[in-house]
């Protein structure tokens, strides 16, 4: 039976989150991953309340222009710099995230990274892979750098940073962090975390990550200038995303020696991704997988549902999204509870 309004999901989700939207609203989803057009977007939003959408997702004021239909949107992602939230929020559409359920499984891939990069996990195996190991190895092959006992900088210390700082205890490793203002004292003590300037966080870190979110003026916060403030022994994670680091300014630092290794979740205009950044052995490179768990992505998922749903008025929290990132845009298009 048809219901009063219906939604469109951008990509495949998981059945059970269907399910539990398809209890309240009719559900049109995309059985295929692939980026849409603007021309599409707009044409898949006209026709529908609500929609669940993904970071290659961009939503702007040329794509809802005109649209009075459209009541919510539900970024299936914790960043949501493809919204253009003022655009939204003038329209009177609702915007949602996913933040908090991917912290700790964010933290995770962090120190994978950090863990792989330092110690050359990917390049070792590419090489054992290859069948190099036939010929024996060196006492001095494979030489990386240690982890533990070295100091961990956190660029950006959000729950995610504080994620990753609590896990530094265990490797019995100092943590300095920057953040734009500095943390309550109880989080710092639960942390061991101390706060310092950029530069010092930059000049003093063995190891540095990366847990800023993208805006304007967080891009290239890592850039040619500095790369050269960090010890030629460092290793930069970066899980935050692309953009925030000078892809190819990073890339011939790791070149020249100048920074040892990399780990890198996120870059610059991805899918794409710097060639001279490919060809590098220091480098370890992964697609966005950072929150890709079984659990965590389903969490992600039905938390979408969850906020979409409320945004339209249906389920226990009809009218009240978890997530709301604009709750302003209520005066100009209240949602029906």
């Amino acid at each position: 039976m048809s219901k009063s309004q219906s939604i469109w999901v951008s990509r495949p989700l998981f059945p059970e989150v269907l399910a539990s939207l398809a209890q309240y609203v009719d559900v049109h989803v995309e059985t295929s991953e692939h980026k849409h057009t603007p021309e599409e977007l707009r044409e898949k939003l006209a026709e529908v309340d609500g929609a669940i959408i993904g970071l290659s997702d961009r939503i702007d004021d040329k794509v809802i222009a005109g649209n009075r239909r459209l009541r919510a949107i539900a970024n299936l992602a914790v960043g949501y710099n493809n919204l253009d939230l003022p655009a939204l929020t003038k329209a009177g559409i609702l915007a949602t995230n996913t933040p908090d359920v991917l912290n700790e499984t964010t933290a995770d891939y962090a120190w994978a990274l950090l863990l792989a990069a330092a110690r050359r996990v990917s390049s070792a195996e590419r090489w054992l892979r290859a069948g190099e190991w036939r010929g024996g190895m060196r006492f001095d092959d494979w030489l990386g750098v240690d982890v533990h006992g070295k100091t961990l900088g956190i660029l950006g210390m959000g729950r995610i940073g504080q994620a990753i700082a609590r896990r530094a205890y265990g490797f019995g490793m100092p943590v300095l962090y920057h953040n734009r203002s500095r943390l309550p004292e109880a989080i710092e003590r639960e942390c061991r975390a101390e706060w310092v300037e950029k530069t010092a966080l930059l000049k003093r870190a063995d190891h540095l990550i990366l847990v800023l979110p993208y805006n304007a003026q967080n891009h290239h916060a890592i850039g040619a200038p500095e790369l050269a403030l960090m010890k030629p022994t460092a290793v930069l994670v970066n899980i935050a995303r692309g953009g925030i680091v000078d892809d190819a300014a990073l890339a011939v630092a790791l070149r020249e020696g100048r920074v040892a290794a990399a780990g890198l979740d996120v870059f610059e205009g991805e899918p794409a991704v710097n060639p001279a950044l490919r060809e590098l052995n220091n480098a370890v490179l992964s697609p966005h997988i950072a929150s890709a768990s079984a659990d965590t992505r389903r969490a992600m998922a039905q938390l979408a549902a969850d906020n979409l749903l409320a945004a339209l008025g249906y389920g226990p929290s009809a009218g009240h999204p978890p997530s709301l990132l604009n709750p302003e845009a209520r005066a100009r298009h209240d949602v029906e509870t």
